[in-house]
């Protein structure tokens, strides 16, 4: 499956996608929470730095944006400066914002978060404050907003809503989509807010509830992957939906459709950071995915890849197709084992180290594995996260004038055998005398080389140290080369 999801992701770029929900701007306030404050039991945040993003369903149209697709932007805004704001930053990402409506009044929805940095550099929110407003809109500009987006739906290949419970969507606004999206047709998708009563998103194509707003507006339990299942079922057919898909955090995502056994898509186990914006990667890549022509199972299981990325990452930063494809080839190295081309191993290092894990790389020929190599793999992993191996091709062995039959095993099994050690991540091929292009190429975070190559100098420090990595030499086990394995082998046929 993953060459299809590959070829599915690639594919992104084409579609349009029109996006209507409640539009918010997310603001940051970092600094260091030092001390606490004599004045109340509360720490006491010394800013240090503020940044702005798009949220809620604005986060939604720049994680489509991000993912490549075209979209058309719905929503409503302050006639203020966070309203401003938050349409020259959908507007600098690319998005198009004819459909968000400026209402003189209204102020735009916002959401502060305080973030203290524990030791200068672990980030923990501290408290957030919200503004914003709960009253309806006003008949004259609930119109305007259903016009601007049922025009734009005419344009769409999906129809995205988020909603936050703002008062953007309502049943009218749903049903008119819902009408427009049925002319054409083309399918309708909704994430649904924690309500109660979801009777006003009856007849959409597809709703993205998690586990606990199924709860909620089912009123069963849904702790459970079976339950979840019964409860999305019931739904589904209520509201008359060709499926729901139900996000289940640790359990996943559930694939729910009348008439159709439920399909479960585990997910990989992962370091969740912050649930902040999951809900919008699943939704975008969702409807990208969707949009691009993809069967429904294959749609959830992308989803599941987005959703699960975001939560690695802290705030709300849209995932690009670039990391999707990486975290796809990931898996397929799971399954293909470690052998990398260079092209290939760069895109899935750029993931892992976005991730904050650290590269590792060292080199050689590994003609003849022994204790040794053991010995001194497992120590270099040791210096980071993840460890890449340069294996000498055959050519370039050949180039380095080694004795005559050199190398004595070919480099498939050469890399075959190296890809077996736990300790080693990853196999590349280089065919130069030297390591010196495809360090450059991987750019590890640490260069690892045995101590005796402290008197030749080790090719790669200049531009591994100039990047703020580090060298490491480490000692060698006495004794044991492959050079003597060999000639200790030729003395025993003699």
């Amino acid at each position: 499956m993953s060459a299809e999801l590959l070829s599915l992701v690639q594919s992104f770029g084409r579609q349009q996608i029109l996006l209507v929900g409640d539009l918010m701007l997310d603001e940051y306030i970092y600094g260091d929470a030092e001390r606490v404050s004599p004045e109340a039991p509360v720490p006491v945040l010394r800013a240090l730095e503020r940044s702005r993003g798009a949220g809620g369903s604005a986060n939604v149209a720049a994680c489509l944006k991000s993912l490549g697709l075209k979209v058309d932007c719905c929503g409503i805004v302050g006639d203020d400066v966070k309203g401003t704001l938050l349409s020259d930053l959908l507007a600098e990402s690319g998005v198009d914002c004819r459909g968000v409506v400026s209402v003189a009044g209204w102020p735009t929805t916002s959401k502060t978060r305080l973030v203290g940095l524990a030791q200068h550099r672990h980030r923990q929110q501290l408290l957030r404050l919200d503004e914003e407003s709960r009253d309806p809109l006003s008949a004259g500009d609930a119109a305007r907003l259903c016009r601007a987006a049922v025009s734009a739906a005419g344009r769409a290949d999906v129809i995205c809503i988020e909603d936050y419970a703002k008062g953007v969507v309502t049943a009218d606004l749903v049903r008119a989509l819902v009408e427009a999206a049925r002319k054409r047709p083309v399918p309708v998708l909704l994430d649904p807010a924690l309500l109660t009563d979801y009777s006003h998103y009856r007849g959409v194509t597809i709703l993205t509830p998690n586990r606990n707003e199924l709860s909620v507006a089912t009123g069963k339990p849904c702790d459970t992957v079976e339950k979840a299942a019964s409860a999305g079922l019931a739904l589904c057919r209520d509201l008359e939906c060709s499926a729901i898909v139900v996000t289940l955090d640790r359990d996943g995502a559930i694939l729910v459709r009348p008439d159709v056994e439920f399909t479960h898509v585990p997910t990989r186990p992962r370091s969740v950071y912050d649930n902040t914006g999951a809900g919008d990667a699943v939704l975008a890549m969702l409807a990208a995915a969707v949009a691009a022509g993809a069967q429904l199972p294959q749609a959830v299981k992308l989803a599941n890849i987005a959703g699960g990325l975001e939560v690695e990452k802290f705030g709300c930063v849209p995932i690009t197709r670039d990391e999707v494809l990486a975290e796809l080839r990931l898996e397929e190295a799971r399954r293909n084992g470690k052998v990398r081309g260079v092209e290939e191993l760069v895109a899935e290092l750029d993931l892992r180290r976005s991730r904050g894990e650290t590269i590792v790389f060292t080199n050689g020929c590994y003609d003849l594995l022994h204790a040794g190599h053991v010995d001194f793999l497992t120590r270099a992993r040791e210096h980071g996260s993840v460890l890449v191996v340069g294996l000498n091709s055959d050519r370039s062995i050949r180039a380095l004038t080694k004795a005559p039959g050199r190398p004595v095993c070919g480099q498939a099994d050469r890399a075959r055998v190296i890809g077996a050690l736990e300790c080693v991540d990853y196999v590349v091929f280089f065919d130069e005398p030297d390591p010196d292009r495809i360090i450059r190429q991987v750019k590890p975070d640490v260069l690892v080389k045995g101590e005796d190559w402290a008197v030749r100098g080790v090719i790669g420090r200049e531009f591994v140290e100039s990047r703020g990595g580090k060298v490491v030499l480490l000692p060698l086990v006495e004794g044991l080369s492959t050079t003597e394995l060999i000639q200790r082998i030729r003395k025993l046929d003699g």
